[in-house]
């Protein structure tokens, strides 16, 4: 049980859903969700370090805090650019934004549908326009009762983004989610995506976690994929918030026969993240290609929690994740595959490998398989350690500073994964932040971290890291 100063967020939520259910459930036509969400949160309440699953993660911190919830939209007569700037030089983006916890749209367009049958916008406004759509997809891939923070999602969030790309089309833009909190006080935002791809259909979506100041934050989302037969989707989450803020994402995947899926998982800053992929493999030659980078420093915290089953024959799945952590950051990996018992041919490999800058440095690792098939290919892997010494002294004896080399060497680990990243501009702009992340430069500031990755004085190699 939690203490009564631990219990303090709880007794926040429960209270706010108990006094605010009718705000809560205006507009929206399923109630019934929110309060079989609200009944499971009272009944499993918030994960604490006493869960197996949150082990290394301690949220005491974070559960005694006062809390503060943005009840409306509100009105905001700035434009978006005004309030914050987000581009990557050569990657054009349909680009849609949330503002502390509500769909936010300079023009109040709450939801676009275009020629082709694409429809993009707020979660409420899709259930509000094309019920039997939304109704049919949504809730069905997220287990609200996972944990805790998810059923207190389902029974709190107030608005979300939608996509639905119908059969066929392939979404040739990218579609980039721009979070953005602008409260002074410690916010905490609950937050609803529901994505839907339909049979040979493809979609490329960037989802970017952003602070514009410094003050704190509690950022609770749920987001809920569903791949049909044959389409390709791709995730790109970049995550760059600031020490004070903590952020707990959770990622539901269902794919169906043939589907692929790419996820890359990069982040840059954050004083305690929490990612979560469920990825069910539920379709023959189904694909899970998932990836990450963390670079911690100071104090902050990265827990990263990976778990692909697969239920069905022939499918493949990787996981990659490699962190670099330095003076007292901390971080958790925890990958699980699971394999049923009709599952036979099934192909899966997982790594994770991480860097320790300093003695105070610490990571807790758990690859770990769980196989009842016995046709199967599945290898798993970790490491802890330091910068190889030699390659170290290799370079330095070929002119290059000490601090450089140190730095090439972080990059070039990094660079297993960057290179996953298939649009060449996106994947030039993330490799630049990593750069100055690496080099101390990098810290949330007034623009979007991507903004930065078009420096006045680019930043360059001139070194080819293949020879190292």
């Amino acid at each position: 049980m939690l203490n009564k100063t631990e219990n303090l967020l709880q007794g926040h939520l429960l209270k706010h859903i108990e006094e605010n259910g009718s705000l809560l459930n205006k507009g929206w036509q399923n109630s019934s969700l929110r309060e079989e969400a609200f009944s499971t949160f009272k009944k499993i309440g918030l994960p604490t370090s006493k869960n197996e699953k949150w082990r290394g993660t301690n949220l005491s911190k974070l559960y005694s805090k006062e809390i503060v919830f943005e009840k409306s939209a509100g009105e905001y007569n700035k434009n978006l650019d005004e309030i914050f700037v987000c581009e990557v030089q050569g990657f054009d983006t349909q680009t849609v934004s949330m503002l502390n916890g509500w769909f936010y749209s300079s023009e109040n367009e709450k939801l676009v549908i275009h020629e082709n049958g694409l429809i993009v916008g707020s979660i409420f406004a899709a259930q509000q326009q094309f019920p039997e759509l939304f109704d049919k997809h949504f809730n069905t891939v997220a287990k609200t009762d996972t944990h805790g923070l998810i059923a207190a999602n389902a029974a709190l969030f107030t608005d979300g983004l939608f996509i639905y790309v119908p059969d066929g089309v392939i979404v040739e833009k990218a579609i980039q989610l721009i979070k953005m909190i602008n409260r002074d006080d410690n916010l905490m935002v609950n937050s609803r995506n529901l994505i839907v791809l339909g049979k040979n259909s493809q979609l490329s979506f960037l989802h970017c976690d952003d602070s514009i100041n410094q003050s704190p934050s509690f950022i609770n989302t749920v987001t809920e994929v569903v791949i049909s037969e044959n389409a390709h989707f791709c995730l790109h989450k970049l995550q760059n918030v600031n020490d004070a803020s903590s952020l707990i994402n959770s990622t539901f995947i269902k794919q169906e026969k043939n589907s692929t899926s790419k996820v890359n998982v990069i982040t840059y800053n954050g004083g305690l993240i929490r990612n979560e992929l469920y990825v069910d493999l539920v379709g023959e030659g189904a694909d899970a290609d998932l990836n990450g980078v963390y670079l911690m420093d100071k104090k902050q915290h990265i827990d990263n929690q990976v778990y692909v089953k697969h239920a069905v024959p022939n499918c493949t799945s990787s996981e990659l994740f490699k962190g670099v952590l330095d003076e007292e950051a901390s971080g958790v990996f925890n990958g699980y595959i699971f394999v049923e018992r009709d599952a036979q041919n099934t192909v899966a490999f997982q790594q994770n490998n991480n860097i320790l800058l300093s003695s105070n440095a610490k990571i807790d690792t758990q690859p770990f398989l769980e196989i009842y098939a016995d046709d199967v290919k599945c290898s798993h892997g970790a490491t802890v350690g330091q910068l190889d010494t030699e390659a170290l002294f290799y370079m330095k004896q070929r002119g290059i500073g000490h601090d450089d080399a140190l730095l090439l060497l972080m990059f070039a680990f990094t660079a297993e994964v960057t290179s996953k990243i298939g649009i060449e501009s996106l994947r030039q702009s993330i490799e630049d932040m990593i750069k100055k992340r690496l080099r101390g430069e990098l810290s949330i500031c007034d623009k979007c971290v991507l903004h930065c990755s078009i420096p006045d004085h680019p930043i360059e190699f001139d070194i080819d890291l293949s020879k190292i």
